[in-house]
């Protein structure tokens, strides 16, 4: 039988990659470190401490055999193959719940990374597979063990690209723009200036005038 595929995003790749890496790395060593600490206490028969400890061992060693399974099966999503057009494994769905005139916002993912508190929600969920294909614009009806809910798509966009494409481009002043503006501001003071240099001169004579009389 052919194994299970596991699709997954390049966060979650990353993600199962490093967890998997500090499995092998670190807690190996911590829980084996545990083991021999607990050996040293003597009677192992009756050492809390040392079954604690080889009970964790058991679990990190499953933990292990688990996530070598769904990366040796994984199938990555490829960013530059997802169509931001429609929903898809690998986008960001901004959705109106139309019952209560709520939005909501989730990550399209495989069903291996769903995690309903970082609001990422299963390809093959009842809403993901209702919204998959979907355009912006589009309404969906969903079937759930309450009843039917209806949403309507209000924005798409690929989850890789959230802040960049989401956050407003800052407007760049061009160079030629900024030599005018400076060009501009210096014929303001040069005018100012001007306008200055008939009261100096006038306040000059004022004090010259005095200075000769006090002289007299």
């Amino acid at each position: 039988m052919e194994a299970k595929k596991f699709l997954l995003t390049y966060e979650g790749l990353k993600k199962y990659e490093d967890e998997l890496h500090n499995l092998k790395v670190v807690r190996r060593e911590e829980v084996a470190q545990k083991i021999n600490e607990a050996r040293g206490q003597g009677d192992l028969s009756e050492n809390a401490e040392y079954d604690a400890a080889r009970d964790e061992q058991a679990d990190i060693e499953a933990r292990i055999e688990e996530l070598e399974a769904i990366l040796k099966n994984a199938e990555i999503v490829v960013d530059e193959d997802i169509d931001a057009s429609k929903a898809n494994i690998g986008c960001t769905v901004r959705l109106l719940d139309m019952e209560y005139s709520e939005e909501v916002q989730y990550d399209i993912v495989g069903s291996i990374e769903a995690n309903s508190l970082e609001d990422k929600i299963s390809n093959e969920s009842p809403l993901g597979s209702a919204v998959i294909g979907h355009k912006m614009g589009d309404t969906v009806e969903v079937e759930a063990p309450d009843g039917v809910f209806t949403y309507k798509i209000l924005d798409i966009w690929k989850t890789s690209g959230k802040e960049e494409e989401k956050a407003p481009k800052a407007k760049k002043t061009s160079s030629k723009k900024t030599e005018t503006a400076k060009e501009d501001t210096k014929k303001a003071s040069e005018k100012k200036e001007e306008k200055k240099a008939p009261a100096k001169k006038e306040e000059a004579k004022k004090t010259s005038k005095k200075t000769d009389t006090k002289k007299k």
